[in-house]
């Protein structure tokens, strides 16, 4: 059932609950996943998955949403980094629990790849949410810049743009982790 007919349904009176029952069983994987790619561990991807769709359980009236896949996923990125920058000032947060299922953004399998991923967590919990988004769509999600614009309601020239800008932030902030750690 989609969300307009849930909101139909809610709007007449009845019982919209198993709508909602339905659209999570069909997209709890994707949520997860998605959540997962930016975290970095199942804890935290579970904790996205139940604000993404207690999120949705909470509005009085639910959306009109042409792409309920392409929104849950957004709303499960934007989670995922809301709770990254929530836990920035912590000092220690769990990067993996499957260390056999390594970032898609980060390949280095050395002795530093852990401390690479978890710099890139920081570095894009310090981001402007929407570049963070922009980067993680295009280097861990694996969308084309043309999709990326779809998703974000842009052009594929401004995300071009974003996407050029924060890997020159990117890169110049890991520039000055290297410096501080010889």
């Amino acid at each position: 059932m989609q969300i307009a007919q849930a909101n139909t349904a809610a709007m007449a009176g009845e019982d919209f609950r198993p709508g909602l029952e339905q659209i999570f069983l069909e997209h709890k994987d994707l949520v997860f996943r998605a959540a997962y790619r930016v975290t970095g561990n199942a804890t935290d991807a579970e904790d996205v998955l139940q604000t993404v769709f207690l999120r949705l359980v909470r509005l009085e009236k639910f959306p009109e949403i042409s792409n309920l896949p392409g929104y849950l996923h957004r709303s499960a990125v934007n989670a995922s980094l809301d709770l990254l920058r929530g836990k920035k000032d912590s000092q220690t947060f769990s990067l993996d629990e499957n260390p056999g299922q390594p970032n898609a953004a980060v390949q280095d399998h050395g002795p530093h790849s852990a401390e690479l991923r978890d710099w890139l967590r920081h570095a894009l919990a310090r981001l402007n949410s929407r570049w963070a988004e922009m980067f993680v769509l295009r280097f861990i999600e694996d969308y084309s810049n043309r999709e990326i614009a779809v998703i974000m309601k842009t052009s594929p020239a401004v995300v071009a743009v974003v996407l050029h800008r924060t890997r020159a932030l990117l890169k110049k902030d890991f520039q000055g982790l290297k410096r501080q750690t010889r």
